[in-house]
Protein backbone atom coordinates (compact mmCIF):
# COMPACT_ATOMS: atom_id res chain seq x y z
CA UNK A 1 0.00 0.00 0.00
CA UNK A 2 1.72 3.13 -1.01
CA UNK A 3 2.27 5.87 1.97
CA UNK A 4 1.79 9.02 -0.23
CA UNK A 5 -1.32 10.66 -0.36
CA UNK A 6 -2.61 14.46 -1.45
CA UNK A 7 -2.91 17.06 1.00
CA UNK A 8 -6.27 17.82 1.98
CA UNK A 9 -8.16 20.47 0.17
CA UNK A 10 -6.07 19.11 -3.08
CA UNK A 11 -8.39 19.84 -5.88
CA UNK A 12 -8.37 16.91 -8.57
CA UNK A 13 -7.63 17.98 -12.12
CA UNK A 14 -7.73 15.62 -15.21
CA UNK A 15 -4.79 14.79 -17.51
CA UNK A 16 -3.06 12.50 -15.94
CA UNK A 17 -0.49 10.38 -17.82
CA UNK A 18 -0.06 6.85 -17.82
CA UNK A 19 3.15 7.00 -15.04
CA UNK A 20 1.43 9.47 -13.00
CA UNK A 21 -0.68 8.83 -9.99
CA UNK A 22 -2.62 12.31 -10.56
CA UNK A 23 -2.63 15.93 -10.86
CA UNK A 24 -4.05 18.33 -8.56
CA UNK A 25 -4.38 22.17 -7.92
CA UNK A 26 -3.33 23.31 -4.98
CA UNK A 27 -1.89 26.71 -2.74
CA UNK A 28 1.38 25.71 -1.07
CA UNK A 29 3.14 28.55 0.69
CA UNK A 30 0.92 31.16 -0.97
CA UNK A 31 1.40 30.24 -3.85
CA UNK A 32 -1.09 28.89 -6.94
CA UNK A 33 0.51 25.43 -7.69
CA UNK A 34 -0.10 22.43 -9.93
CA UNK A 35 1.36 19.27 -7.85
CA UNK A 36 1.49 15.70 -10.21
CA UNK A 37 2.97 12.71 -8.93
CA UNK A 38 5.26 10.29 -10.59
CA UNK A 39 4.52 6.76 -9.51
CA UNK A 40 7.49 4.17 -9.80
CA UNK A 41 6.91 1.87 -12.31
CA UNK A 42 7.16 -2.07 -11.45
CA UNK A 43 10.03 -3.39 -13.47
CA UNK A 44 7.83 -6.40 -14.65
CA UNK A 45 5.22 -4.50 -15.79
CA UNK A 46 6.86 -1.86 -18.78
CA UNK A 47 10.04 -2.17 -19.36
CA UNK A 48 10.06 0.68 -22.06
CA UNK A 49 9.30 2.85 -18.52
CA UNK A 50 12.50 1.83 -17.14
CA UNK A 51 14.46 3.08 -20.34
CA UNK A 52 15.66 6.77 -20.27
CA UNK A 53 15.60 7.43 -24.32
CA UNK A 54 11.93 5.48 -24.40
CA UNK A 55 8.80 7.46 -25.19
CA UNK A 56 7.36 6.15 -22.12
CA UNK A 57 10.24 6.82 -19.51
CA UNK A 58 8.37 7.66 -16.41
CA UNK A 59 10.58 9.88 -15.09
CA UNK A 60 11.19 11.96 -17.72
CA UNK A 61 8.96 15.34 -16.35
CA UNK A 62 11.00 15.23 -13.53
CA UNK A 63 14.83 15.22 -14.94
CA UNK A 64 13.44 17.68 -17.30
CA UNK A 65 12.36 20.11 -13.97
CA UNK A 66 15.24 19.21 -12.36
CA UNK A 67 17.66 19.94 -15.33
CA UNK A 68 15.97 23.62 -16.14
CA UNK A 69 17.01 22.72 -19.99
CA UNK A 70 13.73 24.34 -20.63
CA UNK A 71 13.04 26.94 -17.88
CA UNK A 72 13.65 29.63 -20.57
CA UNK A 73 13.88 28.38 -23.55
CA UNK A 74 13.16 30.28 -26.63
CA UNK A 75 9.26 29.64 -28.28
CA UNK A 76 8.47 27.28 -25.79
CA UNK A 77 9.43 27.30 -22.10
CA UNK A 78 8.40 25.22 -18.97
CA UNK A 79 6.23 26.79 -16.13
CA UNK A 80 9.09 28.00 -13.20
CA UNK A 81 9.40 24.74 -10.73
CA UNK A 82 8.71 25.11 -7.53
CA UNK A 83 9.54 21.61 -5.99
CA UNK A 84 10.88 18.03 -7.08
CA UNK A 85 10.35 15.76 -4.09
CA UNK A 86 11.42 11.74 -4.86
CA UNK A 87 11.03 8.78 -2.55
CA UNK A 88 11.22 5.28 -2.57
CA UNK A 89 7.70 5.18 -4.28
CA UNK A 90 7.64 8.24 -6.92
CA UNK A 91 8.45 11.87 -7.23
CA UNK A 92 6.40 14.84 -6.31
CA UNK A 93 6.59 17.47 -9.16
CA UNK A 94 5.32 21.21 -8.07
CA UNK A 95 5.00 23.80 -10.72
CA UNK A 96 3.57 27.07 -10.47
CA UNK A 97 -0.12 27.05 -11.83
CA UNK A 98 0.03 28.71 -15.39
CA UNK A 99 -3.22 30.95 -16.25
CA UNK A 100 -4.35 30.28 -18.99
CA UNK A 101 -5.24 31.60 -22.55
CA UNK A 102 -6.85 30.63 -25.46
CA UNK A 103 -3.81 31.06 -28.00
CA UNK A 104 -3.96 31.36 -31.41
CA UNK A 105 -3.08 28.02 -33.95
CA UNK A 106 -0.72 29.95 -36.02
CA UNK A 107 0.85 32.35 -32.74
CA UNK A 108 1.80 28.46 -31.53
CA UNK A 109 2.93 27.46 -34.47
CA UNK A 110 5.45 29.96 -34.60
CA UNK A 111 6.22 29.20 -30.88
CA UNK A 112 7.27 25.49 -31.75
CA UNK A 113 9.18 27.06 -34.84
CA UNK A 114 11.12 29.28 -32.31
CA UNK A 115 11.66 26.40 -29.54
CA UNK A 116 12.62 23.94 -32.61
CA UNK A 117 16.33 25.56 -33.01
CA UNK A 118 16.91 25.03 -28.95
CA UNK A 119 19.51 23.34 -27.89
CA UNK A 120 18.86 20.46 -25.18
CA UNK A 121 22.30 19.16 -24.38
CA UNK A 122 22.67 14.92 -24.86
CA UNK A 123 20.86 13.88 -21.86
CA UNK A 124 20.28 10.25 -21.75
CA UNK A 125 16.93 10.84 -20.63
CA UNK A 126 15.61 12.64 -23.65
CA UNK A 127 12.90 10.87 -25.68
CA UNK A 128 13.37 9.69 -29.34
CA UNK A 129 12.12 8.11 -32.27
CA UNK A 130 8.75 8.92 -30.69
CA UNK A 131 6.09 8.24 -33.85
CA UNK A 132 8.52 4.94 -34.43
CA UNK A 133 7.77 3.63 -30.58
CA UNK A 134 3.98 4.48 -30.40
CA UNK A 135 3.64 2.68 -33.77
CA UNK A 136 5.45 -0.01 -32.56
CA UNK A 137 2.99 0.09 -29.80
CA UNK A 138 0.07 -0.57 -32.69
CA UNK A 139 2.10 -3.26 -34.53
CA UNK A 140 2.20 -5.66 -31.24
CA UNK A 141 -1.35 -5.20 -30.98
CA UNK A 142 -2.08 -6.42 -34.60
CA UNK A 143 -1.90 -2.85 -36.59
CA UNK A 144 -4.94 -1.22 -37.36
CA UNK A 145 -7.59 -4.16 -36.80
CA UNK A 146 -10.72 -1.94 -36.29
CA UNK A 147 -10.02 0.94 -39.19
CA UNK A 148 -9.68 -2.79 -41.50
CA UNK A 149 -13.50 -3.31 -41.20
CA UNK A 150 -14.42 0.48 -42.46
CA UNK A 151 -14.78 1.50 -45.57
CA UNK A 152 -11.37 3.21 -45.43
CA UNK A 153 -9.78 -0.33 -45.27
CA UNK A 154 -7.66 -0.08 -48.34
CA UNK A 155 -6.78 3.31 -47.05
CA UNK A 156 -5.58 2.33 -43.92
CA UNK A 157 -3.92 -0.95 -45.17
CA UNK A 158 -1.74 1.18 -47.69
CA UNK A 159 -0.41 3.67 -45.09
CA UNK A 160 0.14 0.87 -42.57
CA UNK A 161 1.89 -1.09 -44.63
CA UNK A 162 3.78 1.86 -45.99
CA UNK A 163 4.65 3.80 -42.17
CA UNK A 164 8.31 2.02 -42.57
CA UNK A 165 9.91 3.93 -45.25
CA UNK A 166 7.43 6.85 -44.44
CA UNK A 167 9.21 6.47 -40.70
CA UNK A 168 12.48 6.65 -42.58
CA UNK A 169 12.01 9.26 -44.78
CA UNK A 170 11.43 11.52 -41.55
CA UNK A 171 14.45 9.80 -39.57
CA UNK A 172 16.43 11.61 -42.59
CA UNK A 173 14.92 15.13 -42.01
CA UNK A 174 16.80 17.71 -39.51
CA UNK A 175 15.99 16.56 -36.03
CA UNK A 176 15.05 19.11 -33.78
CA UNK A 177 13.84 20.09 -30.33
CA UNK A 178 9.92 18.69 -29.78
CA UNK A 179 8.12 18.80 -26.51
CA UNK A 180 6.44 15.38 -27.72
CA UNK A 181 3.12 16.54 -26.96
CA UNK A 182 1.83 19.85 -27.74
CA UNK A 183 -1.57 20.19 -27.68
CA UNK A 184 -2.97 22.96 -27.31
CA UNK A 185 -4.12 22.07 -23.75
CA UNK A 186 -0.58 21.58 -22.97
CA UNK A 187 0.85 25.24 -24.16
CA UNK A 188 -1.86 27.72 -21.89
CA UNK A 189 0.72 30.68 -20.68
CA UNK A 190 2.49 33.28 -22.49
CA UNK A 191 5.22 35.05 -22.00
CA UNK A 192 7.12 38.19 -23.76
CA UNK A 193 9.04 35.54 -25.11
CA UNK A 194 6.61 33.02 -26.53
CA UNK A 195 4.27 30.32 -24.83
CA UNK A 196 4.58 28.41 -21.19
CA UNK A 197 3.93 24.86 -21.78
CA UNK A 198 2.96 22.17 -19.64
CA UNK A 199 3.53 18.18 -18.97
CA UNK A 200 7.12 17.63 -20.30
CA UNK A 201 6.90 14.26 -20.05
CA UNK A 202 7.87 13.27 -23.94
CA UNK A 203 10.30 15.80 -24.16
CA UNK A 204 13.39 15.32 -26.77
CA UNK A 205 14.47 15.36 -30.40
CA UNK A 206 12.34 14.22 -33.68
CA UNK A 207 11.97 15.20 -37.10
CA UNK A 208 11.00 18.92 -37.48
CA UNK A 209 7.60 19.98 -37.99
CA UNK A 210 6.62 16.32 -36.39
CA UNK A 211 5.41 19.06 -33.54
CA UNK A 212 3.42 21.05 -35.55
CA UNK A 213 1.45 18.07 -37.30
CA UNK A 214 0.55 17.18 -33.59
CA UNK A 215 -0.87 20.43 -32.86
CA UNK A 216 -2.90 20.69 -36.03
CA UNK A 217 -5.06 18.39 -34.68
CA UNK A 218 -6.38 19.72 -31.97
CA UNK A 219 -6.36 23.54 -34.11
CA UNK A 220 -8.86 25.66 -36.48
CA UNK A 221 -6.17 26.60 -38.36
CA UNK A 222 -5.47 24.25 -41.28
CA UNK A 223 -1.77 22.87 -41.89
CA UNK A 224 -0.67 25.11 -44.82
CA UNK A 225 -0.32 27.98 -42.83
CA UNK A 226 1.02 26.17 -39.69
CA UNK A 227 3.23 25.37 -41.98
CA UNK A 228 3.70 28.97 -43.04
CA UNK A 229 3.92 30.38 -40.16
CA UNK A 230 6.54 27.39 -37.89
CA UNK A 231 8.73 27.90 -40.90
CA UNK A 232 8.52 31.85 -40.82
CA UNK A 233 9.97 31.40 -36.76
CA UNK A 234 12.99 28.85 -37.62
CA UNK A 235 16.46 30.13 -38.18
CA UNK A 236 17.66 30.64 -41.73
CA UNK A 237 18.87 27.48 -43.54
CA UNK A 238 17.48 24.82 -40.80
CA UNK A 239 14.53 23.40 -43.07
CA UNK A 240 13.24 23.70 -45.90
CA UNK A 241 8.98 24.63 -45.95
CA UNK A 242 8.57 20.84 -48.03
CA UNK A 243 10.63 19.06 -45.18
CA UNK A 244 9.00 20.77 -42.41
CA UNK A 245 5.26 19.54 -44.48
CA UNK A 246 6.73 16.32 -44.41
CA UNK A 247 7.48 15.75 -40.89
CA UNK A 248 4.11 17.62 -39.80
CA UNK A 249 1.82 15.37 -42.77
CA UNK A 250 3.34 12.30 -41.16
CA UNK A 251 3.04 12.42 -37.53
CA UNK A 252 -0.43 14.33 -37.93
CA UNK A 253 -1.86 11.44 -40.61
CA UNK A 254 -0.48 8.29 -38.31
CA UNK A 255 -1.46 10.27 -35.11
CA UNK A 256 -5.40 10.76 -36.40
CA UNK A 257 -5.82 7.58 -37.76
CA UNK A 258 -3.93 5.55 -34.87
CA UNK A 259 -6.52 7.38 -32.17
CA UNK A 260 -9.64 6.74 -34.58
CA UNK A 261 -9.18 3.17 -34.52
CA UNK A 262 -8.54 3.28 -30.82
CA UNK A 263 -11.62 5.08 -30.55
CA UNK A 264 -13.41 2.61 -32.56
CA UNK A 265 -12.10 -0.54 -31.16
CA UNK A 266 -13.51 0.55 -27.73
CA UNK A 267 -17.10 0.48 -29.17
CA UNK A 268 -16.61 -2.50 -31.98
CA UNK A 269 -17.51 -5.29 -29.91
CA UNK A 270 -21.32 -3.69 -28.53
CA UNK A 271 -24.55 -4.43 -30.06
CA UNK A 272 -25.02 -3.36 -34.03
CA UNK A 273 -23.00 -3.07 -36.89
CA UNK A 274 -19.82 -1.37 -36.36
CA UNK A 275 -21.09 1.54 -39.31
CA UNK A 276 -23.48 2.77 -37.24
CA UNK A 277 -20.90 3.67 -34.29
CA UNK A 278 -19.17 6.22 -36.20
CA UNK A 279 -21.60 9.04 -34.68
CA UNK A 280 -21.03 7.65 -31.15
CA UNK A 281 -20.09 10.29 -28.91
CA UNK A 282 -16.45 8.78 -28.24
CA UNK A 283 -15.92 8.08 -31.90
CA UNK A 284 -17.62 11.44 -33.87
CA UNK A 285 -14.54 13.48 -32.62
CA UNK A 286 -11.93 11.53 -34.12
CA UNK A 287 -13.71 11.28 -37.33
CA UNK A 288 -13.76 14.30 -37.88
CA UNK A 289 -10.27 14.68 -36.90
CA UNK A 290 -9.54 12.04 -39.65
CA UNK A 291 -11.91 13.49 -42.27
CA UNK A 292 -9.67 17.33 -42.43
CA UNK A 293 -6.49 15.24 -42.91
CA UNK A 294 -8.01 13.97 -46.05
CA UNK A 295 -5.79 16.38 -48.03
CA UNK A 296 -2.51 15.47 -46.41
CA UNK A 297 -3.54 11.12 -46.22
CA UNK A 298 -4.14 11.98 -50.31
CA UNK A 299 -0.33 13.35 -50.60
CA UNK A 300 0.94 10.59 -48.45
CA UNK A 301 -0.76 7.86 -50.97
CA UNK A 302 0.42 9.90 -54.06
Amino acid sequence: MSGWEPEPGWQRLPGAGPASVGVWSARVAGRDVVVKRLACPDPADAAGALTPGDVNYWRRAADVALSGVVAGSAGLREAPVVSVEEDPEGITLVHERVEHHDNPGLWLAACLGGFAAVDLGRHAWLARDQLRSRLGLVERRGGWRTLARTPMADVADHLWSHRVPWLDRCDALPQVAQHGDPSASNIPGRTPGGAVAIDWAHLGRGPVGADLGYLSLATREDIEPLVEAYVAALPAGLASTDEVMTGARVMAVYTALTRLDWALARVADGEGALAGKFRHPSVAPYIRAMQRQVGQIEALLA
